[in-house]
């Protein structure tokens, strides 16, 4: 039995370090990266797709170039069927290595958090030139490339901002602008391609 434990143990040990491997954060020398801010054009009459028994409906034609500021998976929350990956992006100068090195971030609960002991630019600058995006993947292709997406790397993304239901009330809504903050203030973005921008 204990042999049986220790091979578990030292599975999930290689099993980690693999993953790890795979995602391990892309280092980067000082620089704005990705000058410039998502680009979004609202849509009057959005066009609803179904995911099993989500059905989601399109609120934005969505495209940026970012540099991926962390990444996290979900395995087991309401939304994790539909978007298991986030994302939280910066550009302009949230892009710049010189800017994050001062700059702790993480994420958690569908949450980006960011904290600061000085500013190295405004408060409102970092809220307006970063975001948490939840990640819907439009095919198999798109799963596989967000599944290949490390924190530290330049890609671009294309693709819709979407709400998502389900019978029985259960709601989620994309935030419509990069301006806002705390609660609603994410991205649920059905991802058609995102590829490494350099």
């Amino acid at each position: 039995m204990q042999r049986v434990v220790l091979i578990g143990l030292l599975l999930i040990a290689v099993l980690g370090g693999v993953h790890w491997w795979h995602h391990r954060p892309i280092e980067h020398g000082p620089g704005v990266l990705a000058p410039d801010a998502p680009t979004q054009i609202d849509l009057d009459e959005g066009t609803a797709l179904q995911r099993g028994d989500i059905t989601l409906v399109t609120r934005a034609r969505f495209e940026l170039t970012a540099r991926v500021l962390s990444r996290e998976d979900y395995h087991f929350d309401a939304g994790a069927s539909l978007a298991p990956i986030d994302l939280a992006l910066g550009w302009g100068r949230m892009s710049d290595s010189a800017v994050l090195s001062q700059v702790q971030i993480s994420q958690e609960n569908r949450f980006y958090h960011w904290h600061v002991d000085h500013f190295p630019i405004p408060r409102r600058e970092i809220e307006q030139s970063s975001a948490n995006m939840h990640m819907i993947p439009a095919d198999d292709a798109a799963r596989r490339e967000l599944e290949r997406v490390r924190a530290g790397e330049i890609i671009h993304l294309e693709g819709f901002l979407v709400d998502a239901s389900r019978p029985g009330g259960w709601r989620w809504r994309t935030s419509m602008t990069r301006d806002d903050t705390g609660d609603g203030a994410c991205e649920l973005v059905y991802v058609e391609s995102v590829e490494p921008a350099q």
